[in-house]
């Protein structure tokens, strides 16, 4: 792959990844950075500094953290705090990692494709722990919290060693949670339909 695509896709797979997670992403980018293994843009240069990797650290920390807690990790989703930060944190990890590449084509594929595909990652899982709360009482949210954990780690080391493979497993996690979801809202109209068919049979019987 030339180096321009690869840089250009290395991007894009490190921000769907922080969709699943918005600081451990660039808690990873940061300390490979750090190690000299990875070349960050001119502009990022403090992506890869000691004092981000510890503030970075701090965050993804109780980012993580906050996601195992009931109600907290539903208000993160409902306050419109995730996706935004997601969406920005999509953009900065993919630009800081687009070296060579003309300005413009830049931060266009940083912010249109980085951005996108992190805020469409976070709306999904987002969605997801929505229907567990409503299914589970929050119980079946803690699963979800690992998976995204797990996730975000697999997509950031991944998209480090094969992007365009890391690119793929995100696409078939989203193509996967859009097929449960459409099951989950099947269920939720089948279930009204047939209270409201009850409901109209005991009103005719009244």
């Amino acid at each position: 792959m030339p180096d321009l695509a690869l840089s250009i896709v290395l991007g894009i797979a490190l921000a769907a990844a922080t969709g699943f997670r918005v600081f451990l992403p660039m808690l990873i980018v940061s300390g490979v950075a750090n190690t000299g293994h990875l070349q960050l843009g001119s502009s990022f240069a403090w992506l890869g500094t000691p004092s981000a990797l510890t503030m970075l650290g701090v965050a993804a920390f109780a980012e993580v953290l906050a996601y195992y807690v009931p109600v907290i990790d539903n208000l993160l989703d409902t306050l419109s705090l995730a996706t935004p930060a997601a969406l920005v944190a999509g953009t900065v990890v993919s630009a800081a990692v687009m070296t060579d590449v003309p300005p413009m084509v830049k931060w266009t594929a940083a912010v249109v494709a980085g951005g996108g595909i992190a805020g469409l990652t976070q709306g999904v899982t987002a969605m997801l722990r929505a229907h567990s709360t409503v299914l589970t009482g929050g119980l079946g949210n803690a699963v979800i919290a690992t998976a995204e954990l797990g996730g975000a780690l697999l997509i950031s080391l991944l998209a480090l060693v094969a992007p365009a493979a890391a690119i793929a497993l995100v696409i078939l996690f989203l193509l996967l949670a859009i097929r449960l979801l459409r099951r989950f809202f099947r269920g939720a109209r089948a279930s009204s339909s047939e209270t409201q068919r009850s409901d109209g049979a005991n009103d005719r019987s009244m």
